[in-house]
């Protein structure tokens, strides 16, 4: 589902719904989280998601003309999982700035090695930061967008209670972790 002008609010409308509607996005979010380790997290997105997303960019940078809405709905909605994947905001967390840049610095194309595993098929690598590229040869960026394309047999495997595993293949950053139930029932609703 993409999101159209139409489901969102206005800028007045947003002011009175805001709180609930936070208080609800917040709720939802903790079953579309996954920790890789201490120093990553995989936020899965939905239309959910990013319509708070907009609606806060709106709110900000207070938008409200046509065509400026439509701009952000182009730049969001591509992050809403379309039936046949899931998509994730992949972002490395480290409090402290100076050994966040060292770290980055040793992890240049780690979006590359972020994968999920359904069942016993093969480990689905995901399509990394199709906006733009975030990293160089140099340092990996601390935020990238993530697509995970999921095949009928894996969607199959799903709906009959498969386990599902995500991990990052990276020397730097190993990490492998079964979804949580949680978790997967929410995932679970992205995909047809």
């Amino acid at each position: 589902m993409k999101l159209e002008r139409s489901d969102l609010w206005s800028l007045e409308e947003y002011a009175e719904e805001r709180e609930s509607f936070r208080s609800a996005v917040i709720a939802h979010k903790k079953n579309r989280q996954v920790f890789l380790g201490p120093h990553a997290t995989l936020y899965f997105e939905d239309a959910m998601t990013m319509k708070y997303q907009i609606q806060e960019m709106l709110r900000v940078e207070k938008i409200f003309t046509r065509a400026e809405i439509e701009e952000e709905l182009e730049a969001y909605n591509p992050l809403i999982p379309d039936g046949s994947n899931w998509k994730a905001t992949f972002m490395i967390e480290y409090s402290d700035v100076d050994e966040r840049r060292e770290a980055l610095a040793r992890m240049p194309g780690i979006e590359h090695k972020v994968w999920v595993k359904v069942g016993d098929a093969e480990r689905v690598y995901a399509v990394a930061n199709e906006d733009l590229d975030r990293s160089t040869d140099d340092k990996a960026s601390a935020v990238h967008f993530l697509r995970f394309e999921l095949e009928p047999p894996h969607r199959l495997a799903l709906k009959e209670g498969a386990q599902v595993y995500v991990g990052i293949e990276h020397d730097v950053l190993p990490y492998e972790v079964e979804v949580p139930l949680n978790v997967l029932a929410s995932l679970q609703g992205d995909l047809v």
